[in-house]
């Protein structure tokens, strides 16, 4: 009998190529569906929630495969964990309904973007460190402008491949404590790079390169080169996927 089996995966993004399986390249994905195969002795092909790109790392990523083993979950979960490299880590295994799909059952994805106010040596892989002079309230205030169903098109490297770039952010705020400031966004989906750029055109106001209204013209544009800066990719961390 065919079962479905769900993953929730943790990792440092760092030292791979993104999720997605690629020739002769390190990825997230590859690395899993190797170690699946060794331990199920069956081809795996494994759908996960979404695609994180090159150093993006993941708290919480969601991942389905199908498999005809009849090996217990205990046993699944330990092997895998024991054959993975030390930059990943399954957190859980659960078996799940046949219709279950990571990806398509999605409702919303939550990210967290961490960024580091001056030097830090310990955070340096972990977040994009800004010694400029920020003015907070202001980053607050622009950020409430995304919120609710918008064409993110502007802040888009790369065309999405679904028929429209409208996303609807639930939910956007930032969270300072000393010198660690943290931005997490909630949204039904999210385009290439668009919680990267979103951060580096918000931190270029909040240096005051924007004001409010160049925000807003910048959303309606439509363009990406209307856009301030990308963040670096080793700030950005995918947190939840809700279904």
């Amino acid at each position: 009998m065919t079962r479905n089996i769900k993953l929730k995966i943790e990792y440092d993004g760092t030292d791979f190529s993104g999720w997605q399986k690629q020739p002769k390249l390190r990825t997230v994905q590859g690395e899993i569906e190797d170690k699946l195969k060794r331990i199920l002795q069956e081809k795996i092909t494994l759908i996960g929630s979404g695609r994180t790109d090159v150093g993006v790392h993941a708290l919480e990523q969601v991942a389905n495969f199908k498999t005809e083993s009849e090996l217990n979950l205990t046993s699944m979960h330990r092997g895998l964990n024991s054959l993975l490299p030390e930059d990943i880590f399954v957190k859980d295994v659960e078996e799940v309904d046949s219709d279950f799909n990571s990806r398509y059952g999605a409702k919303s994805r939550v990210y967290r973007y961490r960024i580091c106010l001056g030097k830090n040596i310990f955070m340096r892989r972990y977040s994009w460190e800004v010694p400029y002079c920020l003015d907070l309230s202001k980053i607050k205030k622009t950020t409430k402008i995304i919120l609710g169903r918008q064409d993110f098109t502007s802040f888009c490297v790369s065309k999405s491949a679904k028929p429209d770039n409208h996303c609807f952010i639930f939910r956007a705020g930032w969270k300072k404590d000393g010198k660690r400031l943290d931005f997490e966004i909630e949204a039904d989906r999210f385009l290439h790079t668009m919680v990267r750029s979103l951060v580096g055109t918000l931190i270029d106001a909040g240096r005051g390169y924007f004001s409010l209204k160049d925000f807003i013209n910048i959303l309606k544009a439509k363009d990406h080169k209307k856009a301030g800066l990308t963040a670096p990719a080793k700030g950005l961390y995918l947190v939840k996927v809700n279904y």
